[in-house]
Order: C-alpha cells, then sequence, then structure tokens
C-alpha cells in the first residue's frame, strides 16, 4: 500500500456532461437538479462539475445525473475522473459525516456502453491491480473489450456502475491513492436501437 498519499476518505467525481441536443443547457441543468445531492459537495463551473463525499454518495449522484439526461431518449456522453487518496484533499470533508445510505434509488433499465482507464498511483504493482479489476468485470458480465489506454465496460446503467464502484473500492483497500477515468456512452446510434 502506498503510504505517502492522502488518508482523507472524501472521493471526488469532477465530470462533462455532453447531452447531443439544442437544449443542452436545460438538460444539464435538470439532470442536475433532479438528483438528490443531500450526500455529496458539488461545485459546478463553466466547464465541468466536481461532486465530493463518501464513494456510496458520489457514485450514485453520477449515475443519477446521467440517468435523467439521458431519460428521453437522448444521445448522451459523460466524461470524467474519480479520486481518492490525493494530498491536500479536503474541500467538502463536511459531507462525510451524511449518512452511508445513497439517496437516489434504483435507475430505469438503460444500456450504456463505457470506457474506463485504472491508475493504482505509487504502487509497484499497479498493473495486477488492474489486471484483477479487468478480471472482475468478465466475472460481472459486464466486460466488453480491450483496446489502447482503456477497457470497456457495457450493460444496464446500475449494473455498470456498481461494477465502477466496487472496482474503486477495491482498489483503494490496496492503495491509497486512486484514479480513474471514464466516459460514458447512452442512446448513441452506434449501440444500434440498444436503449434498454
Amino acid at each position: 500500500m502506498n503510504e505517502s498519499c492522502g488518508t482523507s476518505p472524501i472521493v471526488g467525481f469532477r465530470f462533462t456532461l455532453s447531452p447531443m441536443t439544442d437544449d443542452f443547457v436545460g438538460t444539464i441543468k435538470g439532470a442536475l437538479k433532479g438528483t438528490n445531492m443531500t450526500g455529496v459537495w458539488r461545485h459546478t463551473d463553466d466547464v465541468s462539475t466536481v461532486i465530493r463525499g463518501r464513494a456510496e454518495h458520489v457514485f450514485d449522484v453520477a449515475r443519477t445525473v446521467l440517468s435523467l439526461a439521458s431519460e428521453e431518449g437522448r444521445h448522451v456522453s459523460m466524461s470524467g475522473t474519480f479520486s481518492v487518496g490525493c494530498p491536500g484533499d479536503s474541500a467538502g470533508d463536511e459531507v462525510l459525516e451524511a449518512p452511508p445510505q445513497p439517496l437516489n434509488g434504483i435507475s430505469r433499465e438503460q444500456y450504456v456502453s463505457s470506457q474506463f482507464a485504472l491508475y493504482p498511483m505509487g504502487a509497484e504493482n499497479y498493473m495486477d491491480l488492474i489486471y484483477d479489476e479487468i478480471e472482475q468485470a468478465k466475472q460481472a458480465g459486464v466486460y466488453n473489450d480491450s483496446m489502447h489506454y482503456a477497457s470497456g465496460i457495457h450493460g444496464n446503467l446500475d449494473d455498470v456502475f456498481s461494477y465502477y464502484e466496487a472496482a474503486f473500492n477495491r482498489t483503494r483497500e490496496k492503495n491509497r491513492h486512486v484514479v480513474m477515468t471514464v466516459t460514458f456512452s447512452v442512446n448513441s446510434p452506434s449501440h444500434g436501437g440498444r436503449h434498454a
């Protein structure tokens, strides 16, 4: 385990939501407003939104924002970075006192395709940790494909986010500072009508 990084349990996710619609502003604002963010600290600027809190709340909020943004059949993508253990991370630490139960409930049935890259920072055996999670994805039935600089994960929205949350948490148990980049695509014409 890397002992040199931060010890705060707070997890962060900075993301950009990209609805393929003329009303992208309304779609983004509507998804953010419709999501219960009681368990996270949030800040939105002109480029992205960052949420911080306990892992279960951060993943719950991220999933719900994507679900709401795509609920009317719009093609939506979300790209972002999950991080834990970054030295100096402290903004929003008060939300760690939130009850552990996620607040947004189960999403509707929705197919999502995604790609991720996992970075156990400072770990000498980082490739072993990455391969472990690729194997977990195969066992969970959400593995899609290997590719340059990423691995593909797809399936039902809840199943995909459950895998990512579990992979992130398993890796942080072995290494304090973990970064995971993810890009999601929902309702893409490339999915051949797989919208549920």
